[in-house]
C-alpha cells in the first residue's frame, strides 16, 4: 500500500513524522500515533484542525527571486470533500485541515495553535 511521510511541527514540541496510507487522513494517522492534534467537527467545516504545508518533497524551493517561495499545498494533499471552512487565498496560502486532507506527497505541515490564529474562525460555524 502506498504511503506518505508527513512530518509535523508544531512549536514546542518534537517533530512529529507520520506514516499515513494514501486512504487515511493526516489527523486519522496522528490519533493512531499517539500523536495529540486538536479537532472539531471532523468535516472541514471548522478551523480547528489547521495546519500549513510548509515543504513538499521534490518541490523546487523557490531559489529564483521571481519565484513564489510558498509550497504548493495542492501537491501534498487532496480531500475526503472541499474544505468548506477555508477560503480560496487560506489554500493558496498553504493553510489544510487535517482532519479531511490525504496525502498526496512526502511533505512537512506547520500545526498549532499559532497556525489557527492565523486563519481564524470558520464562517461555517
Amino acid at each position: 500500500m502506498t504511503s506518505y511521510e508527513v512530518v509535523l511541527e508544531r512549536p514546542g514540541s518534537p517533530d512529529h513524522t507520520l506514516e499515513v496510507s494514501k486512504r487515511e487522513t493526516i489527523l486519522e494517522a496522528a490519533r493512531r500515533d499517539g500523536v495529540r492534534l486538536p479537532a472539531d467537527c471532523l468535516k472541514g467545516t471548522c478551523t480547528t484542525c489547521v495546519g500549513r504545508v510548509v515543504g513538499v518533497e521534490g518541490e523546487d524551493d523557490g531559489d529564483d527571486e521571481t519565484t513564489d517561495s510558498r509550497p504548493d499545498a495542492a501537491l501534498a494533499v487532496d480531500y475526503r470533500r472541499p474544505p468548506q471552512a477555508l477560503a480560496g487565498h487560506e489554500r493558496a496560502d498553504g493553510y489544510v485541515l487535517l482532519c479531511i486532507a490525504l496525502p498526496r506527497a512526502d511533505c512537512r505541515i506547520e500545526a498549532g495553535p499559532q497556525v489557527r490564529a492565523e486563519v481564524g474562525d470558520s464562517p461555517w460555524r
